[in-house]
């Protein structure tokens, strides 16, 4: 289905980058050019032709950098057991999704997003707001890598690889969301994994400051992204205070809750692994509603296990619902900040729509 063009970019945390290229290799003098088989430059991005070709979008900051290193061997891996691709480096916070976007308009048919999350959502969002019928495809290289753990993408960059080509095509559920940017102003954009307040927002805060300095470079980037989600999950369980929040599930009444955290989500996993929504289906239309209420935080810390398990939805503090459209203010006119995609994007009051069936991803077989 068609969906409208936001009002102002959402942020990638992943970052920018430094050019585009077709054969595997940065070329920061080319920034903003597509490039044909041969390696010759061809048009702007902005006036990208209708390309055969599928387009990775890569963002070389992602996962501290570490896929803009990788880059060449994943593009070996790429020409290997996937085929011929075209290539544009991110340049910065946004340009994933005016790439995407871009190249969706144009007639691009599968755009591939190479790096984490963040990275993932701003194609999505491209395509989106594109209304274009492009296809979403995934080449994980990021720190979080939860939407490709619903996905079942695998981690592994030959599979993932020879899953792009094998794939089947599935079309999948996107929220749309509206909230209160930084500036105070009402801004619209999409999502496809999981969107939350309280202190999920506090967690991303603290990632995206560092929070997490003290994990050794050399860790794996699954092992460090979820050790840095865990680790500033701790420290923002010992300074966050438990809000209360007034929710409406698909425009029926209003209810006061106290939180740690409420969560709408699209897809199952979150927070470097944390499997939020267990029973998430992409295709059914609606979000699944997770309502952790006011835990301590030794509460939080001994059952902690039991988001990675999936398990939680069992205890008496967590709640959870299906719905289409969920609407969520401060109960007391509190800051409370609001995370989208692991992207820090405002505060409250939030409204979530479901566009079902919105977008298609390459899924493996």
């Amino acid at each position: 289905m068609g969906a409208r063009r936001q009002r102002k970019q959402g942020d990638d945390h992943d970052g920018g980058g430094n050019g585009s290229a077709a054969d595997g290799k940065a070329r920061p003098e080319n920034a903003g050019l597509t490039m044909g088989q041969t390696g010759g430059p061809t048009k702007r991005l902005a006036r990208a032709p209708d390309s055969p070709l599928p387009l990775v979008v890569v963002n070389p900051t992602s996962a501290r950098g570490a896929t803009g290193r990788a880059w060449p061997r994943l593009a070996s891996e790429l020409r290997a057991h996937f085929g011929a691709f075209g290539v544009a480096f991110t340049r910065r916070a946004g340009h994933a999704r005016e790439i995407a976007e871009s190249e969706a308009r144009a007639g691009r048919k599968f755009l591939i997003a190479c790096g984490g999350d963040g990275t993932v959502s701003e194609v999505a969002n491209g395509i989106l707001a594109s209304g274009a019928d492009a296809e979403l495809g995934l080449l994980p290289s990021g720190t979080g890598g939860d939407f490709r753990r619903t996905l079942r993408v695998p981690r592994r960059d030959t599979d993932a690889a020879a899953a792009l080509r094998t794939g089947r095509t599935a079309s999948i559920d996107a929220g749309r969301v509206e909230y209160l940017n930084p500036e105070g102003g009402r801004e619209s954009r999409f999502f496809v994994n999981v969107a939350s307040c309280g202190m999920g927002g506090e967690v991303i805060r603290r990632v995206k400051q560092g929070g997490s300095d003290w994990l050794p470079a050399a860790l794996p980037h699954a092992l460090s992204g979820r050790a840095a989600f865990a680790a500033a999950a701790v420290r923002a369980s010992l300074a966050y205070e438990r809000p209360t929040i007034t929710v409406s599930l698909d425009g029926g009444p209003e209810r006061h809750l106290a939180i740690t955290n409420f969560c709408v989500a699209n897809a199952r996993y979150f927070g470097g692994g944390m499997k939020i929504a267990p029973g998430a289906k992409m295709n059914d239309g609606r979000f699944d509603v997770v309502a952790v209420g006011r835990l301590d935080t030794p509460a939080i810390l001994f059952n902690s296990y039991k988001l990675y398990l999936g398990t939680h939805l069992g205890m008496r503090e967590v709640g959870h619902a299906l719905a289409a459209r969920v609407s969520v203010r401060a109960a007391n006119g509190e800051k409370i900040l609001l995370e989208v995609d692991g992207e820090l994007v405002g505060t409250l009051p939030v409204d979530f729509e479901m566009l079902p069936r919105a977008l298609r991803v390459r899924v493996p077989s």
